[in-house]
């Protein structure tokens, strides 16, 4: 299927591992890459050296964070997805943590959040 457009990526470490990959040699025929929760940093040591690689990427690229994320720092991807300007899309899903569990006093439930991640995912990929 060589019309078909491929979109690469993943949740977490794979989303990260997937990135890494595609710094060092780009993945053929990949339009965009789709990350699920990146890693920015340990739990409770902020800081943005996993994203260093992310500069070496020319394909336009999507991440899904919750805002409770103890893995990425909102400020922190912030800042991050800024310098990548137009190849990144930041998409914050309210008080979502790593596994984009919400909790009850929200008002949603977790089932709403991955249905609106997919969502996301589904304009993004028409876009790109």
């Amino acid at each position: 299927m060589p019309d078909t457009p491929l979109f690469a990526g993943g949740k977490s470490f794979g989303g990260r591992m997937t990135s890494q990959a595609h710094a060092e040699s780009a993945l053929p025929q990949v339009r965009g890459l789709i990350f699920m929760g990146f890693p920015l940093h340990p739990a409770k040591q902020p800081s943005r050296e996993r994203a260093e690689h992310l500069q070496q990427i020319s394909c336009s690229m999507l991440f899904l964070q919750g805002t409770r994320d103890e893995l990425a720092d909102v400020a922190l991807m912030r800042t991050v997805t800024e310098q990548l300007g137009a190849l990144a899309t930041l998409q914050l899903f309210d008080d979502a943590d790593h596994s984009f569990h919400v909790r009850a006093r929200s008002g949603r439930t977790d089932k709403e959040v991955l249905d609106s991640m997919l969502d996301a995912i589904v304009a993004w990929i028409t876009t790109h």
